[in-house]
């Protein structure tokens, strides 16, 4: 009978080690899928961080050229800009040539006919208001007995009303206001009745 129960003991110790044994196996056999994900994790996060550095690379090259294409488009209009200054009143001093001719000739007329200087010098009058006038510039014509308009005038003084009419109203122009285009370029200078 002792015999039997040493056997029954040994079974058992050989049964806990078998089974200590499998228990390893299984943990390792646990550990080594663990292992072989984690690395193919590993895997797909190098592949996706290295895909982040690439699209962020491909952003920052996008941006470079963006930048680059809008300061190239700055400094053109810049330029173009400059140009169109520099030139804008080209066409206004080229037509005015030929009315800087008449009044030379009229300077190069000697003479005491009072009515033929005067009529010339209308005739240039005349000639450079078309011009002018062509270009868009206005004259603000017929002031005098309208409301004082702020906008498009400036008071230089005021004076007791002749009537009671005039009061707050332009009397007198002392100096015509131009528009060019809707644009007031000189203020005309009027008096009011106060």
């Amino acid at each position: 009978m002792e015999e039997k129960d040493h056997l029954e003991k040994e079974e058992i110790i050989d049964q806990n080690t078998s089974s200590t044994a499998s228990n390893e196996s299984a943990e390792d056999a646990i550990d080594q899928p663990e292992t072989v994900g984690a690395t193919a994790q590993k895997d797909v996060d190098m592949s996706v961080e290295d895909k982040l550095t690439a699209e962020n690379q491909e952003l920052k090259d996008k941006y470079l050229r963006l930048y680059s294409e809008f300061e190239n488009y700055r400094r053109r209009t810049a330029k173009e800009r400059l140009e169109l200054i520099k030139t804008a009143a080209e066409d206004v001093v080229v037509d005015l040539i030929s009315v800087v001719d008449d009044f030379e000739r009229a300077l190069k007329v000697e003479g005491s006919d009072v009515e033929a200087l005067r009529e010339g010098n209308l005739l240039i009058y005349n000639k450079l208001m078309k011009v002018l006038e062509s270009k868009g510039l206005k004259a603000m014509d017929e002031l005098v007995g309208k409301e004082f308009d702020a906008e498009t005038q400036e008071a230089i003084t005021m004076i007791p009303a002749p009537t009671e009419e005039l009061k707050g109203k332009v009397i007198d122009v002392v100096e015509k206001g131009y528009t060019l285009g809707e644009k007031v370029i000189r203020y005309a200078k009027v008096v009011i009745g106060s």
